[in-house]
């Protein structure tokens, strides 16, 4: 018997036959999870029919064909012919006595609010909502945006909009005007709905002014405004919140909305040019949500599920599905997750019962640097921890299972993204965990790691690409089909190829390496980023790392990283000196860095990811693209002021 692995974590018999993924199994009458995921591959039709029954899902119409093909391969209908609305199966559970006084949300703000909405107040409230939004005329089909804090207000108006048949288009709530007016008009959106502001470490962070010129700019015909206490509604276009959220009511029935009817349009930032709308239909991105939450966080009824996110990121519009289709708790959390300290989240665990808590890599890191105070509450209820957003280092990894999930709990890691509504690749609670991967590939998606020819490749860096349309990907992006297929389809024909680099070993773990775009090639060998990152964070005294490649005439291409360095580390010269010694002993001479540059910030989005696109832009005064999702333009200046001082 091989012996394990004490940075894995394996599965107990009780979590084993407890778990989501199990009854599955069973009612299909399947005796092992990996005959499970080729059973999902092989026979799509029945698997999703499972899953649709588990999951409780209502329609108006059942589906006539699972898919239907007529439009090629890359436009697949899924659930061709069926009529529903996703919120008729939340509402379920408010329409049962049994379960219509549970806590569909709880809600908490920097100051220590906290609100709890049941499913029966809930469905009160976004019948409400909607029935204000019909009452304004925006009608079935428009596109209405959604800039708001974690709140109850943003769920109301979430739903509401589905509720009634519009098609919701989430805003990170860091936006300035730019980016809120150039997604509006590229969608023609009839109206945002928006938050006046919020408080974000006892500051009040005011958007009002970017509201008002983005709406004017895009010629909304609504401003739909959650406002601050005393704030004074203004200009034609401007309406309360609270008098749209006053109804009239929107009648007992949601709109029944056709699988392929749009459902979300959900910007992502291009490398180049204008940002990418990805759309999303009724039939698609709610049942894959469901899915995920289903068969990789192990949602059950009796669930808090926490996730702090922002509501224009898909980790929080993805919670509403994958929490509220099965009956459990989702909370919010409106402010800094170390406000007044790292204790914050952890106290806020036990103050809730938390039992699925997921967490960005940065996070992560922050607990792990200040580990007293991470783990001051007490976090013995939860059951599954989810990690996601980037790829995340290995001992990180292992001290937040270790710590957070107290030994027991798993860490779920979830990387795909918005176009395909959730997760490519993730773990299930039948096969052990390796640390910073992901013990399966999402059932129902084929998934692979190809070589540059497309031919797979084990224990090797390669692109993930998926070899047969999904439920859950992208109908296409907003009003340009040609970009949707030169993005995904046409670099290897017939192939969705994803953009991220990963390795595959012969037990089927993944490993993610970081973005396609990020690829470096070092003495002939191609190389993901977060390789020679996990090796940079092994130096005492780093705390972040980053690692691009530069053109170089006589090499091709040289290393070149950027360090954060830790309180109390030694001076720069030291560390850099560490740096390149310890990078040489465990990655070997080629992969000894050409330069390191100590600094005091990475160029990230607003849900932390490292935008080593932009680092590279400004190191080698390359073209940046779009900025819209940077967080910290400051960044890229002191990367300019690097490259200065080395040429």
């Amino acid at each position: 018997m091989q012996a394990r692995n004490p940075d894995y974590w394996y599965p107990s018999e009780e979590q084993t036959a407890t778990a989501n993924v199990t009854r599955v199994m069973q009612r299909l009458g399947i005796p092992t999870y990996d005959a499970l995921y080729r059973f999902s591959i092989e026979q799509p039709t029945l698997y999703w029919e499972v899953i649709i029954e588990i999951s409780g899902i209502k329609w108006s119409r059942k589906y006539d064909a699972f898919v239907d093909w007529s439009k090629g391969r890359e436009f697949p209908q899924w659930f061709h012919g069926g009529m529903l609305n996703w919120t008729d199966t939340l509402f379920a559970w408010a329409k049962d006595p049994a379960t219509a006084g549970r806590a569909a949300v709880i809600a908490e703000n920097e100051r220590g609010d906290v609100r709890h909405v049941s499913y029966a107040q809930l469905y009160d409230e976004v019948r409400d909502f909607a029935g204000g939004l019909t009452k304004l005329g925006i009608q079935r089909g428009d596109r209405i945006g959604l800039l708001m804090e974690p709140c109850v207000e943003a769920v109301v108006s979430m739903l509401g909009i589905s509720y009634m048949g519009g098609v919701v288009m989430p805003l990170f709530s860091g936006f300035g005007a730019g980016p809120i007016e150039s997604r509006l008009t590229q969608c023609r959106a009839r109206a945002l709905v928006a938050t006046s502001g919020f408080v974000r470490r006892g500051n009040w962070i005011s958007k009002l002014a970017d509201v008002v010129e983005a709406t004017d700019a895009a010629n909304t015909d609504f401003l739909i405004l959650k406002r601050a206490d005393g704030e004074a509604v203004q200009g034609a276009r401007m309406v309360d919140w609270a008098q749209v959220a006053a109804g009239p009511k929107a009648g007992p029935d949601a709109q029944q909305m056709s699988t392929q009817d749009p459902f979300m349009v959900f910007f992502t930032s291009g490398t180049t040019g204008k940002p990418k709308g990805i759309l999303h239909s009724h039939g698609s991105y709610p049942l894959k949500m469901a899915h995920d939450g289903l068969i990789h966080f192990d949602t059950k009824q009796s669930d808090i599920y926490f996730w702090p996110a922002d509501m224009g990121w898909v980790a929080g519009a993805m919670g509403l599905s994958a929490t509220l289709t099965h009956g459990a708790t989702m909370v919010l959390y409106d402010g800094a997750p170390d406000l007044p300290d790292w204790s914050r989240m952890s106290r806020l665990i036990e103050r809730h019962g938390v039992t699925q808590f997921g967490a960005a890599p940065t996070m992560i890191r922050g607990f792990a640097a200040n580990p007293q105070l991470a783990l001051a509450g007490d976090v013995s209820s939860i059951r599954v921890l989810i990690c996601g957003g980037e790829p995340i280092a290995p001992e990180h990894f292992v001290w937040h299972q270790r710590h957070f999930g107290h030994g027991v709990a798993p860490l779920i890691n979830f990387s795909g993204g918005t176009e395909v509504s959730g997760g490519l690749v993730a773990s299930v609670m039948h096969k052990p965990i390796p640390p910073g991967g992901f013990n399966t590939a999402t059932p129902g998606i084929d998934v692979d790691v190809v070589d540059i020819s497309g031919k797979p490749v084990v224990d090797e860096v390669g692109e993930l690409i998926v070899r047969e349309p999904f439920v859950g990907m992208t109908m296409s992006f907003w009003e340009d089909d040609e970009r949707y297929l030169e993005t995904y389809w046409q670099t290897l024909p017939g192939i969705w190829v994803h953009g991220d680099l990963a390795t595959r070993d012969a037990q089927g773990n993944f490993l993610i390496r970081g973005r396609s775009d990020d690829t470096l090639k070092l003495a002939g060998k191609r190389t993901g980023p977060a390789e020679i990152e996990d090796v940079l964070m092994e130096v005492p005294g780093v705390v972040e790392a980053a690692a691009i490649g530069v053109d170089d005439p006589a090499k091709g291409q040289v290393l070149v990283v950027f360090v954060i360095p830790a309180a109390g580390a030694p001076s720069n010269e030291k560390l850099i000196e560490a740096v390149l010694a310890h990078s040489e002993r465990r990655l070997g001479r080629a992969f000894r860095p050409n330069r390191v540059h100590v600094v005091s910030q990475l160029p990230k989005t607003r849900t932390a990811k490292v935008m080593r696109r932009l680092i590279r832009g400004a190191y080698c005064n390359l073209p940046l693209g779009d900025l819209s999702s940077l967080d910290n333009p400051t960044a890229l200046d002191e990367i300019a002021r690097a490259a200065g001082q080395t040429k």
